[in-house]
């Protein structure tokens, strides 16, 4: 949504780094400023969820919960041809 409309824009015959555009290609214009805040305000809520993770220092819930799959009943790094048989998986 930011660099997109500036296709059309090109195709227009506007230059890049234009200070002032013409009212026939307001629309574009406005789109692709629309796109830029988006993902401005993204990266900042992205900054933020980091932030805010680092600074709560919760408990994760995967340790809590235990585990359950097949996987997690090895101990890594398993070595080559470690185990004769294959796995059960029961449902």
């Amino acid at each position: 949504m930011t660099f997109f409309p500036q296709h059309f824009l090109g195709l227009s015959g506007i230059p890049r780094r234009y200070s002032d555009y013409a009212d026939r290609i307001l629309f574009w214009n406005i789109v692709s400023s629309l796109g830029a805040f988006i993902s401005f305000f993204g990266g900042v809520f992205i900054i933020f969820i980091v932030w805010e993770a680092l600074v709560s220092k919760r408990v994760l819930i995967t340790v809590l919960v235990g585990y359950w799959d097949v996987e997690w009943s090895y101990e890594y790094p398993l070595a080559f041809h470690a185990s004769n048989e294959t796995a059960k998986v029961y449902l």
